[in-house]
């Protein structure tokens, strides 16, 4: 029999709720409602179906302060991490929020209804304090405390819930377990002892022989539970290590393992995260959980240390072992034995023995460059899944973005170096000039300050998309402000390389050889706002790359963009 749930009772609203859901629905409709975010939804999700068992709702301002002095509700039940409807002010005065009242809980999405909140209180928490005591300090360099800070709501509303809807997922539908058909299915199968793994990377053969080691130490199955909400910003997208999960479940001896998602929004909390962890997967039906190293730690402080101890959250979750109901299974090292073709524990490694190993940096530059990636590291199915995803430097999109005066050049450089990418071929190219632009997606736009940020801010856009989809991408705005052409480059920078080039032609050249005679227009007041003569121009400091015109020809600018980018290994050699 499965592991009971936290707190005695699966709080599936869902369920409990199906008799009144079409009347619920019919109520909502009439209600304001609360337009819910991201990690909101995921949150909810979890709330809804039992997965946050014995939640029955988001945390009124006792459970919430319980929950970040000692991580217990104010019931006295075990619970570690706040999980609140944080709110700013004025969406408190738009559905007139107070105590008594109903509002419904709405997707983004597709704006659908899938809650509606009985409101018990509405609190403003002590965001430093929380910081300090759940997250261990009030540093910015922690992903949740910069979302705390920066993102979160001042205001918490809490209450419990009525259940309308499911979310509605369209990836992956049939992995997709609540608690309640997740422990159905391991009755149907027979399993009594689940070993739950928890991760948020591709796994790879070690990971195999961890998990497969652990369930045979205990006589157990497997659970392999990724999480597939929020993870830690720069993480390999949940499509990808889905792939990988399930090219890998077929190397785990038949019937041993099960593989199902996890909707979760992490903090990276370390400690307190893993003991949350831990509630979930009891709440799932796991009866033991695999915890690792520095478990859901999110990497470096401000001052450059780890924000937790290496083993604190296996101590952490060690400590309520007996509440919880759920045994610790600590996360051993596991190294490859080449002589005998095992891995191993590494503390359990006899003095002298060969082993290899291969770190996360090295496999990523592998993937990169194209790299062998070896048999004993990882699965031949799992590499290709990767490598579908991490193409290796030459066929990976990029965005080259030229900025200058007008007639400094930049276009001219532009339309050359689109005929040379195209000429070598090898992946799709886009050009992107300033006046098309202009012309096709920006017409409404004058030219302010504002204006010419939100005019960059497109191509910026536009430009990301074309280099996550493996183009050759070459904008050429005159792009005059720090600000618009930083936010273009950490745009594009989340999908692809962004390489900034200054044609730093002189103003007095591009004027004296303007052959359409704009600069005289506006030097006449017939053009308003017009860079370099009544508009600004801000000249970058981080440019990977200076031209000038006056001083060299477009086809040697153009040489030296094409020596960049072969030197950074986006080309084929010509």
């Amino acid at each position: 029999m499965a592991n009971p749930p936290h707190g005695g009772i699966l709080k599936d609203l869902i369920a409990r709720d199906a008799p009144r859901r079409a009347e619920l629905a019919a109520e909502a409709e009439k209600l304001p409602a609360i337009v819910l975010n991201e990690r909101q939804l995921c949150d909810l999700e979890l709330i809804l179906n039992g997965g946050f068992s014995p939640l029955e709702g988001f945390m009124n301002q006792k459970d919430y302060e319980g929950v970040v002095a000692n991580n217990r509700l104010s019931d006295g039940n075990l619970f570690s991490m706040p999980i609140c409807l944080d709110v700013h002010k004025n969406i408190i005065d738009e559905v007139s929020a107070k105590p008594g009242a109903r509002i419904a809980l709405r997707d983004f999405r597709d704006d659908r209804n899938l809650a509606i909140i009985t409101v018990e209180d509405i609190y403003q928490p002590d965001k430093h304090r929380e910081a300090e005591l759940v997250f261990g300090a009030d540093d910015l360099a922690h992903p949740a405390v910069k979302y705390l800070h920066e993102t979160a709501g001042d205001y918490q509303i809490g209450g419990k819930l009525d259940a309308i809807d499911r979310l509605m997922h369209y990836d992956y539908v049939a992995l997709r377990y609540t608690p309640a058909e997740l422990r159905l299915h391991f009755d149907k199968l027979g399993w009594s002892r689940v070993v739950a793994f928890q991760t948020r990377n591709p796994m790879h053969r070690a990971h195999r022989e961890l998990t497969v080691r652990a369930a045979r130490d205990r006589q157990a199955n497997v659970l392999i539970h990724p999480v597939v909400g929020l993870t830690k910003p720069g993480d390999i997208d949940h499509f990808t290590r889905v792939r990988v999960y399930q090219a890998l479940l077929p190397r785990y001896p038949n019937g041993m393992a099960v593989l199902g998602l996890l909707g979760l929004a992490m903090r990276m909390g370390g400690p307190r995260e893993a003991l949350w962890h831990a509630i979930i997967r009891k709440n799932h039906g796991a009866t033991h959980f695999i915890i690792g190293r520095d478990h859901a730690g999110p990497g470096k402080n401000s001052q450059g240390k780890d924000f937790y101890g290496p083993y604190d959250a296996q101590d952490l979750v060690e400590k309520y072992r007996d509440e919880l109901g759920i045994e610790v299974v600590p996360f051993q090292q596991m190294t490859y034995l080449p002589d005998s073709d095992i891995y191993m524990p590494v503390d359990q490694v006899p003095a002298g023995t060969k082993t290899l190993d291969i770190s996360g940096t090295e496999l990523r530059r592998r993937l990169r460059t194209g790299a062998h990636i070896p048999e004993w590291f990882s699965y031949p199915e799992v590499v290709r899944v990767l490598r579908e995803s991490h193409p290796p430097r030459n066929k990976q999109g990029f965005t080259v973005f030229l900025t200058g005066y007008t007639n400094s050049g930049k276009d001219a450089i532009a339309r050359a170096l689109n005929v040379t990418l195209n000429q070598q071929g090898g992946r799709s190219v886009s050009l992107l000039l300033g006046e098309n632009v202009r012309h096709e997606l920006s017409q409404e736009l004058g030219f302010s300050k504002e204006d010419r940020n939100r005019n960059v801010a497109r191509i910026g856009f536009v430009a990301s998309e074309l280099t996550r989809a493996g183009a050759a991408v070459i904008a050429a705005p005159i792009a005059p402000y720090v600000e618009s052409r930083k936010a273009a480059q950490e745009v594009v920078e989340k999908h692809g390389s962004f390489y900034l080039v200054h044609v730093a032609t002189p103003l007095e050249y591009c004027e004296k050889t303007d052959r359409r005679g704009i600069y005289a227009k506006a030097r006449a007041g017939e053009i308003k706002g017009f860079t370099g003569v009544d508009a600004p121009y801000e000249a970058p400091s981080n440019a990977r790359l200076t031209v000038d015109i006056s001083k060299t020809s477009v086809r040697t600018a153009v040489h030296q963009i094409i020596l960049l980018l072969e030197a950074e290994g986006l080309l084929d050699q010509l």
